[in-house]
């Protein structure tokens, strides 16, 4: 099969608070040391919501790169990128939207809710790339062939519907003229050995469903080293008894994350003021959660309390080990402690964690340069990915003209 790719990108916020760091930027940084992977900053997708203020937009990309980078985000492992910067983007958005139903679009789970959300904002979003939106999130992954995608659990059916894509594409543009006898051709190409134990493999799997015959005819392919690229994807749909695999179908990876919640314990959002940023220096941090309201019950400090009722709670869930947890759990509903000695471990460990990050921050705010070289290197290896998927998309759809 091709080989394996992760996939995943952000609209462009501007700085990043600790919801991103825990609930992506993490699992970003575990990713890069274990596969090949690519983040991209979304511009075009920002334009979907915010298409009346894009000035807005630019400033935002370069502040979302500083903390991906701060982060450990490391461009020598990664593939740091601007959507817009790669145009094969939205010519693989358009082609792909010749032949995708408008109703498979509709049903997206998230698209009424979306609508709605906005226009409570005051945004008209009853647009032709808004409804298009999932599409272009379709292309931006299959351009790449990225076969793994980190997402939360309310990404699923986006993922599912670039399946669908994948798989319709591959049925409609993959049986090229003369596809058995290419396909024949080079499956002798592979010796006479494995030849027969691709035969047989394809037999077991067409005849009896054993998707371990599968798995095991597709490492064979992969492994021959004298087949083209060409010939690779004829034989990854022979075995299937299709035509050639030309986009691949993704899965979506999900991984458990701690959901952090708000200074006010609601989700945390920067619009919303209840955020800590990344890059929050560390007296802020300290006034911030200072503020925090508690248990509501805990009127004197005498009172006892509920920490299920407290937003400072919730911090502890991800920031505080076993034994602290136990010892705020005992002191709130004993009121043995105050709501400010319960917040200083949080306050440390928090600070503890940015320390890095603002250390790191620091470079790069220092020599902006630094990141739009970076960025600009991350374009170039992106872009000469596109084109080797695109140059066989128009192929199949027979718009190669040479």
């Amino acid at each position: 099969m091709f080989q394996d790719r992760v996939l995943s990108g952000m609209r462009p916020t501007g700085s990043m608070h600790l919801g991103h760091y825990h609930g992506a930027l993490k699992n970003w940084v575990r990713l890069q040391n274990e596969f090949p992977c690519l983040f991209f900053a979304a511009d075009w997708h920002a334009l979907t919501t915010h298409y009346e203020d894009p000035a807005v937009i630019e400033r935002s990309v370069w502040d979302m790169f500083v903390d991906w980078l701060a982060c450990g985000i490391d461009p020598t492992k990664a593939t740091l990128f601007i959507q817009s910067r790669v145009p094969q983007h939205a010519e693989l958005t358009m082609l792909l939207s010749f032949f995708t139903p408008l109703a498979w679009l509709e049903r997206v789970p998230t698209y009424k809710d979306l609508v709605e959300k906005h226009a409570d904002h005051g945004r008209d979003v009853l647009t032709y790339g808004f409804l298009g939106y999932p599409l272009m999130q379709a292309a931006d992954i299959l351009i790449y062939r990225a076969n793994k995608v980190p997402v939360g659990e309310d990404q699923v059916s986006h993922i599912e519907l670039t399946r669908e894509i994948a798989r319709r594409f591959n049925h409609l543009f993959g049986r090229e003229k003369g596809f058995e006898e290419k396909a024949e051709a080079a499956v002798k190409k592979m010796g006479p050995k494995k030849a027969k134990l691709y035969r047989t493999l394809r037999t077991r799997f067409q005849e009896q469903g054993d998707h371990e015959a599968l798995t095991q005819a597709q490492e064979l392919v992969n492994d021959v080293q004298n087949l083209s690229f060409g010939d690779k994807e004829r034989l990854y749909g022979y075995i299937e008894g299709g035509g050639r695999m030309i986009l691949v179908e993704p899965d979506a990876v999900l991984t458990e994350t701690p959901k952090i919640l708000g200074l006010d314990g609601q989700k945390m959002s920067k619009s919303a003021d209840n955020a800590i940023m990344l890059r929050e220096a560390p007296e802020s941090v300290t006034q911030k959660i200072r503020k925090m309201q508690t248990d509501p019950a805990r009127v004197r400090r005498s009172d006892p309390g509920n920490p299920d009722r407290c937003p400072v709670w919730n911090l502890h869930q991800v920031f505080s080990d076993a034994n602290t947890k136990d010892w705020v759990w005992q002191g709130c509903t004993t009121a043995g402690i105050g709501c400010l000695e319960c917040k200083q471990p949080v306050i440390d460990a928090i600070n503890s964690e940015l320390k890095p990050i603002r250390e790191r921050a620091a470079q790069f705010e220092e020599d902006p340069m630094l990141v739009r070289n970076i960025i600009q290197d991350g374009c170039e290896k992106a872009s000469d990915l596109a084109n080797d998927t695109m140059r066989d998309v128009r192929e199949a759809m027979g718009l190669n003209y040479s």
